[in-house]
């Protein structure tokens, strides 16, 4: 028997999977019975609101009502007026209301790959063990600039360490989906790069398959393409005016962790070297992470595909579709413009599998071009060029003790969907508020472990579907072609199919676990819901940094809260009385809720009334 066959059988199932995979990540199912709700009754997008299947976290909200009520009854029982020691141990993962600052050792609590048995405080090399900041954040690409924003708007004290000492124009990513820019538009971020990108409503990958995102419910139903470094200088000059420290040419090369913070040891661009303390660090530092590699966190996984060409051209002839992409037996072109006549392209030689580190050349660009669509449409004038590879790989941990892991410094995946930095942005945005929630003493410490619970779910999903359609693209073989156009075929014509991709790859679709008996928006994404009054919308409403309560009559009850919590009416008939996450997702719901049910929430999310946070 031809030994070729039974591997190319194995590849074709892996087509088959694979794509099956992309087709199915957005899908969901409603959850229904006694007392739940039906989630249309939100309004136009109720469809928007089925569960994910794939469980994603645990109920965070009672994590938190667990840590208040320790806290209350500490609290109780020390005015008491009893004799003797009469503060009880704190809830297993809730900060000590009495000492937020400083946390006491427990035996054998492992930090980073040191355990603290071993240590003390006064091991520190700060000798006063007070810390430069409450968070440093190290790696001033997308993920760092949007966390160390959301940090400092939010009155945290952050500094963010960069090892470049000037900002790079140029950048392998390009394209932003409409999570992300929903995201930025509640930082007030994104009309400014919708005037500088260049939207595209749907992606053709191969034959007759097309991922339409002109149906999504959202404000932005298009990729948005956008060279990295313009996202890079909107979000940094947001993190100035948020008052941040930055400090650029500051290259971290290890740290150590104890019970109360970590010690950042960093090098300068002048060669003086200096030790930085925080209560807790962030990895935003890339593939290559030295907070990854200092915590002696494994980056399980395996290369993707290798000897990639990119290259930033003008063209004398514009491609048909605004995203080109085209790819038989010898390789792959895809073509993205940037909107100002220059375009990326993303071109793999099957024939010139070279070293990562071998130059490319425009010939070599043209060559694969003109073998994958024929022509290559008159390129020149290059104003980059290079070569990389594609690993995918994922750590298993996102949080270390007082060290979080953070886009690509946690996972990494081949670029097929555009949604490395996208995912990135993501991790920022559901970790910000987290840490700002418990160094305020809103939160107890187990809100952090909630980071990971949802967020590596989300990760593992990516590097499944950018694996999926990677293996699509590239494969030589004939048959697994002609697999690959007969199953695009069928797609093509399920609708339903379809939008579950586009949900899936924009990110529209993403849903955290909520707790058993819990409404049915809670963990869901909610929708740019119209208000009111000024803000017109929630996002705009968003902008505070802040939890959002929708709902009637509701501003006297959350007025205790007043500095954690905006509320807003809705401008519809809107059922539920909803508690906002400051990421955009459901913290709670409640179908005409009285004034102790709303109040309970706000404790459970935003902390005692008698606590006076910022």
């Amino acid at each position: 028997m031809d030994t070729v066959r039974p591997q190319a059988w194995r590849r074709g199932w892996s087509v088959f999977s694979g794509s099956a995979a992309v087709l199915a990540v957005g899908r969901r199912t409603r959850t229904a019975g006694p007392g739940r709700a039906d989630a249309g009754a939100i309004g136009p997008s109720s469809h928007d609101y089925g569960r994910e299947t794939s469980p994603i976290t645990p109920a965070l909200g009672e994590v938190v009502q667990a840590c208040i009520r320790q806290r209350l009854t500490t609290r109780l029982r020390g005015t008491g007026g009893g004799g003797g020691n009469t503060h009880s141990r704190p809830a297993r993962g809730c900060a000590d209301d009495t000492d937020l600052a400083v946390r006491r050792p427990r035996a054998g609590l492992t930090l980073g790959n040191m355990n603290t048995t071993d240590m003390s405080p006064s091991d520190s090399s700060n000798p006063h063990g007070a810390p430069d900041a409450d968070v440093l954040v190290v790696g001033a690409g997308p993920t760092g600039l949007l966390l160390a924003g959301d940090l400092a708007k939010s009155g945290v004290d952050v500094t963010l360490l960069e090892r470049r000492d000037h900002e790079s124009n140029l950048s392998r990513a390009f394209s932003l989906h409409a999570r992300t820019l929903e995201q930025f538009d509640a930082r007030g971020l994104a009309d400014g790069l919708l005037r500088i990108g260049t939207p595209t409503w749907a992606l053709h990958p191969f034959g007759r398959l097309s991922i339409d995102f002109s149906r999504l419910r959202t404000r932005f139903p298009f990729i948005l393409t956008i060279p990295q470094w313009q996202v890079e200088r909107a979000l940094l000059r947001r993190t100035e005016e948020a008052g941040a420290t930055i400090l650029r040419g500051a290259r971290v090369t290890g740290l150590r962790q104890d019970p109360d913070g970590v010690d950042v040891d960093v090098r300068h661009s002048d060669g003086t070297r200096a030790t930085l303390r925080a209560r807790y660090v962030v990895g935003t530092d890339g593939a290559g992470s030295t907070v990854r590699q200092s915590l002696g966190m494994p980056f399980p996984g395996k290369s993707a595909i290798r000897s990639v060409m990119l290259a930033d051209v003008l063209l004398d002839r514009a491609p048909d579709d605004i995203f080109k992409f085209s790819s038989n037996e010898e390789g792959f072109t895809f073509f993205a413009p940037f909107g100002d006549g220059w375009y990326r392209i993303v071109a793999w030689d099957r024939r010139e599998q070279v070293p990562d580190d071998a130059p490319v050349t425009l010939e070599d660009v043209r060559d694969i071009t003109k073998r994958t669509i024929g022509s290559d449409l008159g390129m020149h004038d290059p104003r980059w060029l290079s070569r990389f590879r594609s690993d995918e790989r994922q750590v298993p941990h996102y949080r270390q003790g007082r060290v979080f892991l953070a886009g690509d410094a946690a996972h990494v995946h081949s670029p097929a969907g555009g949604m490395g930095m996208n995912t990135g942005i993501q991790d920022a945005a559901n970790l910000g508020w987290k840490l700002a929630a418990v160094l305020h003493g809103w939160a107890g410490d187990a809100l952090l472990d909630t980071y990971h619970a949802e967020r590596h779910p989300v990760g593992r999903m990516v590097l499944r579907v950018s694996h999926a359609l990677l293996t699509a693209v590239t494969t030589g073989s004939p048959l697994i072609r002609a697999l690959r156009a007969a199953l695009a075929t069928v797609v093509h014509q399920l609708v339903v199919v379809e939008a579950r991709a586009s949900r899936g790859i924009s990110g529209i679709g993403i849903t955290y676990r909520a707790p058993r008996g819990s409404h049915p928006l809670v963990g869901r994404r909610i929708p740019d819901l119209r208000l009111a009054e000024k803000p017109a919308r929630l996002y705009e409403a968003l902008r505070e940094g802040k939890f959002v309560l929708v709902g009637r009559d509701v501003a006297a009850v959350a007025a205790p809260w007043a500095g954690r919590v905006v509320t807003v009416s809705p401008a519809t008939s809107l059922r539920p009385t909803l508690l906002v996450r400051p990421d955009g997702y459901a913290a709670w719901a409640a179908e005409d809720p009285d004034p102790d049910e709303v109040r309970n929430a706000l404790t459970q999310w935003l902390g005692p009334v008698d606590h006076q946070g910022a």
